[in-house]
């Protein structure tokens, strides 16, 4: 028996300049959930530390991350915005704090689709509001997963 592909963890962080959510894939790299919400820092550097922080202090999962995946603001237009230089600067200060390689997927409507998510399963805005950055991570997330999976040779058994 052959041994299937063998996949690590990775990290979702959905960017901003007062919070960054946080999800992690599952084992295989096909799942995200979110993970939890921290206070970024005053800074680009500063934000990365308190990643790295979150990571260490995460236990196995966390330690087992090979990746991370930072979400990229644009406008619907596809432009960039006032956060996406922030958002780089970020990143590139996450790559060089954890060695990591780190990728960037495009962020669009996430918040939006996370809100509306939580929103079906939880009245209170309180508490939605401390979920919302992490679910926001786990959409960007999935969304690059999604993305990187192969195709399925499945065909739903349709004879084309």
């Amino acid at each position: 028996m052959t041994a299937g592909p063998s996949f690590v963890r990775v990290l979702g962080v959905d960017f901003g300049l007062r919070r960054l959510g946080l999800a992690v894939s599952d084992g295989t790299g096909l799942l995200a959930r979110p993970w939890q919400t921290v206070q970024a820092g005053p800074s680009s550097a500063a934000s990365a530390a308190v990643v790295v922080d979150a990571l260490a202090a995460g236990g196995e999962e966390a330690t087992e991350v090979a990746e991370i995946v930072v979400g990229l603001p644009r406008r619907l237009s596809g432009e960039e915005t006032d956060l996406t230089a922030a958002a780089r600067d970020f990143a590139r200060e996450l790559a060089a704090r954890t060695g990591l390689p780190v990728r960037f997927q495009d962020e669009r409507l996430t918040s939006l689709e996370a809100e509306a998510r939580l929103a079906g399963r939880e009245r209170d805005w309180r508490v939605r509001k401390r979920q919302l950055d992490a679910a926001a991570a786990a959409i960007i997330l999935q969304d690059y997963l999604d993305a990187r999976r192969p195709p399925s040779s499945d065909d739903g058994g349709v004879d084309a």
